[in-house]
This record gives structure tokens, sequence and C-alpha cells, in this order.
């Protein structure tokens, strides 16, 4: 990434966390996001959540994501680049994200694609689960599917072909670098024709958030 798009993103990210009041340069805050950013607030099942850092600097990280190795297949190592065209972002992009959608941008959907019983130990606040179960093809249905492109994800169907010219920007994510469960939907949504330039994926997912001490939210029950 080149020095103008660096400084373009940062402009971005700090014009949507001023407009949605998250700009914070200090608060007395040790651990901060970045050196000018404290913490950023989100909306998550109709609650104000401030995602910061954990302040404890003894802090260590949540054993479920403390495991190094994993039985490949089916948790194998994802590559950087997934997909043509997909971008691959961190966490100070998903945070931009986040804060463009709580500033009132609804052409942005943060998506967490794990299996229900992961997100109840925890996920990034501001995203919405929709199970990787739901659009991958030979789990589910198509009219399942379908309708999740159409009422979730803004697509539209016009003499028997996809439209998505009005679809929402998807942030995705799932357990981290070796987790299947985004890439599997990123390349069924690619399948289905949904163009690359609108999904973005957050490779490091929730392995990555939880070893920088980000906030998570347990699922409401």
């Amino acid at each position: 990434m080149n020095m103008f798009m660096k400084t373009t993103r940062t402009l971005v990210l700090s014009i949507a966390l001023a407009a949605s009041g998250n700009l914070l340069a200090g608060d007395g805050i040790k651990v901060k996001i970045t050196p000018d950013l404290a913490k950023v607030t989100v909306t998550h099942d109709g609650k104000k959540i401030d995602i910061m850092r954990n302040q404890n600097q003894k802090n260590t990280v949540n054993p479920a994501f403390a495991k190094t190795s994993r039985k490949c297949p089916p948790f194998c190592i994802q590559p950087i680049r997934l997909a043509p065209g997909v971008e691959t972002i961190g966490e100070v992009e998903m945070l931009d994200y986040l804060a463009r959608k709580e500033a009132g941008d609804d052409s942005i959907l943060v998506i967490d694609s794990r299996t229900p019983d992961w997100v109840e130990r925890g996920t990034i606040p501001g995203s919405v689960n929709i199970p990787w179960t739901q659009l991958n093809p030979a789990r589910s249905d198509p009219f399942t599917i379908a309708d999740i492109l159409e009422k979730r994800f803004g697509a539209r169907t016009q003499e028997g072909l996809w439209d998505y010219s009005n679809a929402k920007t998807l942030v995705m994510f799932c357990n981290g670098m070796w987790c299947g469960q985004s890439p599997n939907n990123i390349k069924a949504l690619l399948k289905y024709g949904y163009p690359a330039h609108k999904i973005k994926w957050y490779r490091g997912g929730m392995q990555d958030w939880e070893i920088l001490g980000l906030t998570t939210v347990k699922a409401a029950k």
C-alpha cells in the first residue's frame, strides 16, 4: 500500500469516527488502538458498546485462541490474498467500516461467518451473525441463499439474473488465519456473481482481535 492510500485511509477513518463521535485522543486511556484513537463506539443488539483494548497490561490471550496447532484439513492456514479483487483488511480497517456503519452508512454489513456455538463465546461488536452454513450450497438450499442475498445483502433479481448494483459491501470474518468459514462464504458469493470489490475479508478474525485485547460481546440469550 503506497503512502497516498495510507493517508487517504487514515483520513476516511478520522472523518467516520468524528461523525459518529468516536474520535478520542486519550481520556486517560493508556492502551490505545492507535496513537490518536482510544476507542470506537458502535451499536450492537441495540446497545452502545465501546470497542477498546484491554487496559490490563498483564492480560493474556483468551485460552480459546491460544492453541497453535489444529488438524489440517480443515484448519489450514489461509493465504493473504483469498481471491482477485477481494481486499484483505486488518483491525484498523475493520474499525473504519464499523465507524462508518455507526455513522449511518447503510451500505456496509459486518458479518461473523461462524456457527452460533462460536459466536456465543464472543464476537466483534457491531457485527451480525450469518453462519457460513446458510450460504454454502452443499449445506443450505437455494431459497435460503436467495433470501439472504436479497433481504440481508441488498441484491435484486432481474429477468432471472442477480443485480448487485445496490448490494452492500460485506466485511466478513471468522476465527482467524486458520479458519475456513468466511473464506468458504466469500468463494461461494463470488460464484453467485457477487462483486469482488464489495467483499472485504478480515483474515485475522477473532484470533487476532483477541490477541490485541479488543472488546468482544457475547450473543444475547
